[in-house]
């Protein structure tokens, strides 16, 4: 009996411990997280989603499977390739990767050169007149990269403030620059969900502007009587837009990184639940959720023309047609994608 009171009052203590250490399991990484979200400085701002409308866009052409039929270019020599420009005299598509090099494939056999190294992270490219290369780089600011490779930096700040995610760009005729830089407060690896791209329109009277978050791009008048002025352009596109390039066919290709959901509704309408999606991006531990990327084709007055999209498909951040092709850049994929509209056609809806 004397022996059997230590071990039952010992089991006692042990099993009245239990529940405050699985407590203490429980609370522990929540006091940590909830630290974490206090201490990070990510501010996202209130989105105004009752501008959004309700009303889905109908597309008259559609290919909802665009991936059945695509290929893969410079696969694992192309890192995150942003953007595309594509000079015609040459044959050669530009776009800047990952690795810091702004790289040219040439289109006959899809051969992949390192061609200008920025130091930075490159994101748009636009041709310029006397064939330079203007690179809208993250991290180095505006900067220009001459016929043979030279790189020099054009602007990094303005009126005093410094860039910090230096993004869309595109130049006009008359060689005027435009440019969007999409935050003053926070860099790219800050992971910014509010992107700005640009392209000049081809009558060179206006400037095409996509704001991501409003799912939507403005026309900024630049020429003629109306100079100065903002109008709607294209709204309630059915993903948030990146890069918008012209084809030189009459036509605009907007790409949609990702298609509609509603967690990214609920994200936009509560800050709160943005800033969380930051910080688990920022620590690699965000769960993959988009898809339905793809590009969308308009014409020069911002009607929809056709939907290029799969539910495979995300983190689309630039297209264009080129020849019979269509040409798709990522941030994410170690590749471009490369589909024939001949044989895989949007095809009408009714």
């Amino acid at each position: 009996m004397a022996d059997s009171t230590p071990s039952q009052s010992s089991m006692a203590r042990r099993s009245s411990s239990w529940p405050l250490g699985l407590l203490t399991l429980i609370l522990a990484p929540v006091a940590a997280a909830m630290l974490l979200y206090q201490l990070d400085p990510y501010d996202p701002a209130p989105v105004p989603i009752h501008e959004f409308s309700q009303q889905p866009m109908v597309v008259p052409k559609l290919n909802p499977r665009m991936l059945q039929g695509s290929e893969m270019i410079g696969v694992g020599k192309l890192l995150s390739p942003e953007d595309i420009a594509y000079h015609p005299d040459s044959h050669l598509i530009y776009t800047g990767c990952d690795d810091g090099w702004v790289k040219r494939i040439t289109l006959n056999d899809s051969m992949v050169q390192n061609w200008a190294f920025t130091g930075g992270r490159p994101l748009g490219v636009a041709l310029g007149r006397h064939g330079q290369l203007v690179v809208a780089d993250a991290e180095k600011g505006l900067l220009e990269v001459t016929a043979d490779g030279m790189v020099k930096t054009l602007t990094d700040e303005a009126e005093g403030l410094k860039f910090k995610l230096t993004d869309g760009v595109d130049v006009a005729v008359d060689g005027m620059i435009y440019f969007t830089d999409a935050s003053y407060k926070y860099g790219l690896k800050e992971h910014i969900q509010d992107i700005l791209e640009v392209v000049v329109s081809p009558d060179q009277n206006s400037v095409i502007v996509c704001e991501s978050v409003m799912r939507r791009c403005l026309k900024y008048h630049i020429q003629g009587e109306r100079k100065g002025s903002v109008d709607k352009f294209i709204d309630n596109l059915p993903g948030p837009p990146d890069n918008i390039l012209y084809d030189g066919e009459e036509h605009y290709w907007i790409a949609l990184p990702m298609g509609n959901s509603l967690a990214w509704d609920l994200a936009l309408k509560y800050p709160w639940i943005r800033k969380v999606v930051a910080i688990m991006e920022r620590y690699k531990v965000r769960p993959h959720i988009e898809k339905n990327g793809g590009v969308l084709a308009v014409d020069l007055e911002g009607k929809p023309t056709a939907y290029y999209y799969d539910p495979s498909l995300s983190e689309v951040t630039s297209g264009v047609k080129i020849g019979n092709y269509l040409y798709c850049g990522s941030i994410i994929k170690p590749y471009m994608i490369r589909l024939d509209l001949h044989q895989h056609a949007a095809r009408a809806t009714m």
